[in-house]
């Protein structure tokens, strides 16, 4: 009788496992479309202003995104892996707060820093105002350096994005094994030796991971180049699409873009292959740090405060300055009525790709195989691709989709319908879940991960179906989890822009916007309260963040 009772469980937990791999491969399949009809953009004929843009701009465009691409993983990987070294590795004053000081770059977005050091140090801002004050100097009798260039926004990047490099060197650095390390220093190599030697090698494949976000991240950033008047693939996306009024050039160099980002991620795969090294040993407590003494005493925590002080003190307090000293941008209707737009598409994102999230992670644990792991891998790559494109790759067939309605209309009953879908609220929140859906099963599964095999298996035993099962026993257990995933994407979504100009609703305007308009108009004064508005709520991420490093060695 027992037998059968269980058999019987079995069968039911079988077919419901089928169902969440069904329920997951269709899931994967919606997020897969936007890179898809990017793809399909390729075949199709783009007519005479993509051969004017390879004629004219696309070589600069090129160029530039390369020179950018190189110029902030170059600096990031510098100041990320200078500064996680010395602050897991080394003891000098002030290194517990410079810990976690440096992550909060994080929490300002690219544009939003490009606004606010542009105004600092334009011509009219207070650093050369002061510089002319103090000379007696008028404006043409000196050089300055302009901001507003290639080298400016590449300063920009490696100033916002290095604390990705930082922290996962600095977590690799942490994990390794002391006995190597000792080992190495009783073989009479020195500190330089035992960094470049063994430290570094061993924590190569994190520090390749991070340079990979760095690498995407800038390939996908149109607010801040678009500002600092720096053409790149993002911005002739925006040109093709908007000035010229080409969907299918838009869609070609769109797919370009896409076609840089694989590329990118294939090198970070082939750069781990077959080169993993593997600690030694481990033991209980961790390395001593070493002590600093003379010079570098104190030349040690002024380089490491230098990134976190001009990526993010610097660019708060000039932004607070504007919102302060120009009077004319206060909390008016507009404001507040962006900030609800924000707030709620963010939250409404947040909801439904931590959803998405569980369903696909469950799903590889309630049906393992080809078809769960295939939905994850899917939704892991959604964070590689550029908000531009996955907007650029969602308005294409929900454009075929209202065209194709209108002329059924027309045909049968003489009616224009205009656009039912295409800019719509919908459309903007399936391009925030595309985007961050990575972040969010990442998260939702190191939850699942918590959970153990016993509790797994007394859950599958004592539940009706797997549904039951995830119901009653695994959603308590990793709801901090998804909490955690919900914040990350929130924050994400309430500072995405190049999808959110190419998709939000007509007459309506989320914070980014707001501060992007402003800032297009030249009024700085005016988007310095919507950019600290942002910068604000990036802030719990960055704090939840440091917990997590505290938690750590120091």
């Amino acid at each position: 009788m027992s037998i059968a009772i269980e058999t019987g469980r079995a069968r039911r937990a079988r077919k419901g496992g089928r169902g969440w791999a069904i329920a997951a491969g269709l899931v994967a399949a919606l997020l897969a479309l936007p890179a898809l009809a990017v793809a399909a953009q390729l075949f199709s004929p783009a007519g005479d202003v993509w051969s004017h843009l390879w004629a004219t701009v696309l070589p600069g465009y090129i160029l530039n995104t390369l020179a950018l691409a190189a110029m902030a993983a170059g600096g990031a990987l510098l100041i990320g892996v200078g500064a996680a070294w010395a602050t897991t590795m080394l003891d000098f004053p002030g290194r517990r707060w410079l810990t976690w000081a440096l992550v909060l770059p994080l929490a300002a977005p690219a544009y939003v820093v490009a606004y606010a050091l542009a105004d600092f140090f334009q011509a009219a801002g207070p650093v050369q105002s002061w510089l002319r004050a103090a000379t007696g100097w008028r404006t043409g009798d000196y050089w300055f350096p302009d901001i507003r260039s290639l080298w400016g926004a590449g300063l920009i990047f490696t100033l916002t994005l290095y604390p990705y490099v930082y922290l996962l060197a600095r977590a690799a650095f942490l994990q390794q094994s002391s006995a190597a390390l000792d080992v190495a220093r009783t073989l009479g190599l020195g500190p330089w030796r035992v960094f470049f030697r063994v430290a570094l090698p061993l924590a190569r494949p994190a520090i390749a991971g991070g340079v990979a976000i760095v690498l995407m991240e800038t390939l996908a950033d149109y607010g801040a180049v678009s500002h600092l008047s720096v053409q790149t693939f993002t911005t002739g996306i925006f040109r093709a699409w908007y000035a010229m009024g080409d969907r299918a050039a838009g869609g070609q160099l769109a797919a370009a873009l896409l076609g840089c980002v694989l590329l990118v991620l294939l090198l970070e795969r082939r750069s781990r292959r077959g080169r993993a090294i593997h600690a030694a040993g481990r033991r209980e407590h961790p390395p001593a740090r070493r002590p600093l003494a003379g010079a570098s005493r104190w030349t040690t925590p002024i380089l490491c405060v230098l990134p976190p002080l001009i990526g993010f003190v610097l660019p708060a307090f000039a932004l607070l300055r504007l919102f302060l000293d120009r009077g004319d941008a206060r909390i008016d209707t507009r404001f507040v009525s962006a900030a609800l737009t924000s707030i709620t598409l963010a939250a409404i994102a947040a909801a439904l790709t931590v959803l998405v999230a569980i369903l696909i992670a469950y799903a590889r644990r309630a049906a393992p195989g080809r078809v769960s792991s295939a939905a994850a891998g899917i939704a892991g790559y959604g964070y590689a691709l550029p908000g531009s494109v996955i907007a650029v790759g969602i308005l294409i067939p929900m454009t075929l989709v209202d065209r194709w309605v209108n002329h059924v209309m027309v045909a049968n009953f003489d009616i224009r319908t205009g656009l039912l879908v295409t800019g719509t609220a919908a459309g903007l929140v399936f391009a925030y879940v595309v985007r961050f859906a990575a972040p969010a099963l990442e998260a939702v599964e190191s939850g699942f991960q918590r959970i153990t095999p016993s509790i797994a298996s007394a859950a599958r035993m004592l539940s009706k179906s797997p549904t039951d099962a995830l119901v009653r026993v695994h959603a308590p257990l990793i709801a901090p989890a998804a909490l955690t995933a919900a914040l990350v994407v929130f924050v994400d979504a309430m500072k995405e822009l190049p999808a959110t100009l190419l998709m939000r609703p007509m007459n309506s305007e989320t914070l980014s916007v707001l501060a992007y308009g402003y800032a297009a108009d030249e009024r700085l004064e005016s988007a310095a309260l919507p950019s600290l508005a942002i910068v604000a709520v990036g802030l719990p991420a960055v704090i939840l963040l440091m917990r997590r490093i505290g938690q750590g060695r120091g």
